[in-house]
């Protein structure tokens, strides 16, 4: 991810051999195979549930938008190219999708906090054209921020630069989940189903940013104040991959039904469970 832009043009490829282990191979083989054919398919069947009053779903399809561009950045970095310039380049392509779809966990779980929270708010603030707005702001930030490094690299180093931007959502994340689960367990007008789907996308979007990111971003910064770059970061990197994954099961708690559907089918799949070995 960033140490492409460490990567001259001119030197050997020192700095990326994690990305042509095998294991890297394996896990970039594994993801794009799954994820690239499923993420369309959510994509289209997510456009077709976007409202003028359910604004939900943009955020969630630019989410899976930035994991189309680094699942196909994955698919380069498959293919070997021997032109370095390729491995470079596909690399900041790779490091703006990455910092965009932190971007936009943020953008669904304050979506999901606000329709809790400020019910009546947002109800008459929400609308396609601010929720674009916002999309665009996200996709621009990544952009701005490698703009700015070129300026401010004799100052903070690369890793830190890039841990404190993936670093900044977590708080934000904790914050809107402990919010909606207090807001929650006072409220009676919302139906039980949609407290499922609301809590379910919360936990989804910290889950998978605790586990996924957090390593890496522990990595980076240890890497930065310990000024050592001879780190195997192998496994943060892999499991920054399978972040793609994760984030298609957003796609069941947009669906109305989809939850209560595979609570059903989980609760079928114990009984018969317990049947059989009764």
């Amino acid at each position: 991810m960033e140490d492409f832009h460490n990567i001259s043009i001119e030197n050997d490829t020192d700095g990326l051999e994690p990305y042509l282990s095998t294991t890297f191979f394996v896990t970039s083989c594994i993801v794009s195979s799954i994820g690239l054919p499923l993420t369309l398919l959510a994509i289209y069947a997510l456009y077709s549930l976007v409202q003028e009053n359910n604004v939900a779903p943009v955020y969630v399809i630019n989410l899976l938008i930035s994991d189309l561009i680094q699942m196909c950045c994955f698919v380069i970095w498959v293919a070997q190219p021997k032109n370095l310039i390729m491995f470079v380049v596909s690399g900041i392509i790779h490091s703006i999708g990455l910092m965009a779809s932190v971007g936009f966990m943020v953008c669904v779980a304050m979506e999901r906090y606000l329709v809790i929270t400020c019910p009546l708010w947002y109800r008459f603030r929400r609308n396609i054209k601010i929720t674009l707005v916002v999309c665009f702001t996200v996709w621009v930030l990544p952009l701005i921020l490698g703009f700015l490094s070129y300026f401010i690299l004799k100052f903070l180093q690369p890793h830190i630069l890039l841990s404190i931007y993936l670093l900044v959502p977590f708080p934000l994340l904790i914050f809107f989940l402990a919010g909606t689960l207090k807001a929650l367990s006072s409220s009676i007008s919302v139906p039980l189903e949609e407290k499922r789907r609301i809590v379910g996308t919360l936990v989804l979007v910290l889950l998978n940013y605790t586990l996924l990111f957090l390593p890496t971003i522990i990595w980076y910064m240890s890497a930065a104040i310990t000024e050592n770059s001879a780190f195997d970061h192998t496994l943060q990197i892999i499991f920054v991959q399978f972040s793609p994954l994760m984030d298609l099961v957003l796609y069941i708690f947009m669906k109305k039904g989809a939850v209560d559907k595979l609570l059903a089918c989980l609760c079928r799949c114990r009984m018969t469970t317990e049947q059989e070995q009764g």
